[in-house]
């Protein structure tokens, strides 16, 4: 199975020798988020992928894909622990950015599961989310100083996806594209 995975990604990598990042001229500078997970995506021990990503404009400029730490228990808490990795990363881009004299207000923070958007907005901790970790209501908290703000994004539109779970080709070349990821041969 793991030789399988290898010559895919083998075969992937050689024939994408011309593809690239691209960081376009923009002078409108703002940050904006995705997370993502795939709900017990590991076949060995059930637990999800988290995936993120971040863009400055609209240039990709962090991602992330790993599986969570613990055994989420619902769509929902995997969800939510993966908005919060998120969320973690994009405070500590913002700061940077603070050093570059680049102070952004809300930065707007995409999430496809409404049960979550729901839970990081709900500061009543319910019977049915008392098993979720203090440690990932910190999203939760810097929704309510301001740092972020959550909204949803359709599923079609989560470019997070990219980094969760396989995806049939053309979804993943648009989703690779709407990230800046281009062929080089076609840009210049």
């Amino acid at each position: 199975m793991h030789f399988k995975a290898a010559k895919r990604i083998l075969k992937y990598l050689k024939g994408t020798t011309n593809v690239g990042l691209w960081y376009p001229n923009e002078s409108n500078i703002f940050l904006s988020d995705f997370s993502d997970s795939d709900y017990a995506g590991c076949k060995l021990d059930t637990k999800s992928t988290s995936g993120t990503c971040h863009l400055l404009g609209s240039s990709l400029i962090s991602w992330n894909s790993k599986n969570q730490a613990c055994v989420a228990l619902s769509t929902t808490e995997a969800e939510y622990i993966a908005t919060g990795h998120a969320c973690a990363q994009s405070i500590w881009l913002k700061h940077q950015l603070m050093g570059y004299c680049v102070k952004l207000e809300k930065v707007p923070f995409y999430c496809d599961n409404t049960s979550a958007i729901n839970l990081t907005k709900n500061p009543i901790q319910h019977s049915k989310t008392t098993h979720i970790e203090i440690r990932h209501h910190f999203i939760r908290d810097n929704i309510q100083k301001g740092d972020i703000e959550i909204m949803f994004v359709k599923i079609e539109n989560q470019l997070a996806d990219l980094f969760t779970k396989p995806l049939a080709r053309d979804r993943f070349n648009k989703l690779r594209t709407e990230l800046g990821i281009l062929d080089m041969k076609n840009v210049w």
